[in-house]
């Protein structure tokens, strides 16, 4: 055996213990078990050229060389996403903390006070900014917990619904591409209806049991859904808000214009884009959810003694107790990164974190005047960090993700074809605003050749 090759070392079982295992289960080789396993209609019928397997060595370094090709630009994608800084003393002593990174999801017993602590805060921050009173200690990312909240507007039905069979959820257009994809992908198993379209031109019917807005929508624009909800609430529907928890700190919570349930991403607190996840989701909604909400939920009693004590609270809901009807499995949360955005808030404090999102949206001020001073049509009368700009006929989006590329950004370009989404964050902004007020004047100027929009 060639103890040097990576695939001896990692994958599989060794030579020495195959015969026995096999002996064991009544097999004379692996190729048995598996079609006896697998249905015969999903194995090829022909064998893969695959190369020799590398050595250890040969593999690092190969993973090195593709890994040095990539480049890495400024993003103001947005969708979701944004640049952050995170704390030294969170980063060096929670993520790059074996203590903190390698536990997985221990049950009631096995969890310290302190994490339990760490993931109250959490929640106490979520509750805060949306609102609402309740919340899990994290979800996977903001479009899983978009699913889930689908599903608990959908099992929140009332008796009457139910009953007549109001199946039917309404998705605004505006929602991110990818809430909306993993929305699908969930719901429509589960008998549901959906509805992508326009919130200001839905007319309700009794079959819509609930609807999912947000705010601030794609786009960047921050909508007044008040009269919205209101028309919701009297046709009994529920109302979802997928929420951008920065701009929280300064916009008024959903919770207290009406939203049932909000949910969204923490990474805006102090979580890297990584090269495109994970996040930590969240989730809140009124107390009325509370055992239908997923995810498991920190609570706190007393001790013996009277002191406060930490604890998993309503432990029915957990996958080990009552498997067919849990809301709560060992593949629900994101306790690390919930733990590092609850951090960042206290890192931070109330008048910290208002500051970040003060300067996010100066940012976005000032570069929507300039904007405004070179002739381009920003299309969001009331915006938090996020700018919808159309072109000019004279100036090509295509010639505009070219200079922005040279100059190491990324926009994001919306399917019309004339218009781009820059989505500002705390750091590195003045990268955008030399980018737009130095090169889209040279647009203007002819001092680069122009593709005719």
């Amino acid at each position: 055996m060639d103890t040097t090759k990576f695939s001896t070392r990692h994958i599989g079982i060794s030579d020495k213990d195959l015969p026995e295992m096999l002996q064991a289960i009544g097999v004379s080789s692996v190729d048995e078990l598996m079609h006896q396993v697998y249905p015969e209609n999903i194995f090829l019928k022909e064998s893969i050229d695959i190369s020799e397997a590398m050595t250890e060595r040969e593999l690092a370094e190969h993973i090195a060389e593709l890994g040095s090709k990539n480049k890495t630009y400024t993003s103001y994608i947005g969708q979701g996403w944004y640049d952050t800084v995170t704390p030294a003393p969170i980063q060096r002593n929670v993520l790059e903390n074996p203590a903190w990174y390698t536990s997985y999801t221990p049950y009631q017993a096995e969890i310290s006070q302190g994490r339990l602590e760490a993931l109250f805060n959490y929640q106490t921050v979520i509750t805060e900014l949306t609102g609402l009173p309740l919340t899990n200690c994290s979800l996977l990312d903001e479009a899983t917990a978009g699913a889930e909240a689908a599903l608990l507007l959908y099992n929140e039905r009332t008796r009457a619904q139910v009953k007549e069979g109001a199946k039917t959820l309404f998705v605004d257009k505006r929602l991110f591409k990818s809430t909306q994809a993993v929305i699908r992908t969930r719901v429509i198993p589960q008998g549901m209806n959906l509805v992508i379209g326009d919130y200001e031109t839905l007319e309700f019917t009794p079959d819509i049991f609930g609807v999912m807005i947000q705010y601030p929508d794609m786009k960047g624009a921050v909508h007044h859904y008040e009269e919205f909800v209101a028309k919701a609430k009297a046709n009994g529907s529920t109302v979802a808000v997928a929420a951008d928890l920065m701009s929280l700190v300064l916009l008024t919570p959903p919770g207290e214009w009406g939203a049932d349930v909000v949910f969204g991403s923490s990474q805006r607190f102090g979580i890297p884009m990584y090269f495109g996840g994970p996040s930590a989701g969240y989730l809140s909604c009124r107390m009325e959810y509370k055992r239908e909400i997923p995810g498991r939920i920190i609570g706190m009693s007393k001790d013996a003694y009277g002191h406060p004590a930490y604890r998993l609270a309503l432990q029915t809901r957990e996958q080990h107790i009552k498997r067919e009807k849990a809301t709560s499995n060992i593949c629900t949360a994101q306790a690390l990164l919930a733990t590092m955005s609850g951090l960042y808030a206290v890192y931070h404090g109330p008048e910290g974190l208002r500051q970040i999102a003060r300067r996010i949206h100066s940012y976005a001020g000032f570069l929507n005047e300039k904007l405004g001073e070179l002739g381009y049509l920003q299309k969001n009368v009331e915006f938090f960090d996020t700018l919808h700009v159309r072109m000019p006929d004279s100036v090509s989006v295509e010639r505009v993700k070219e200079i922005a590329l040279e100059c190491g950004v990324n926009f994001f370009y919306f399917p019309c074809g004339k218009c781009v989404g820059v989505s500002l964050m705390r750091q590195r902004s003045h990268l955008i605003l030399v980018c737009f007020v130095t090169f889209l004047p040279k647009l203007q100027e002819k001092k680069f050749p122009l593709l005719k929009g």
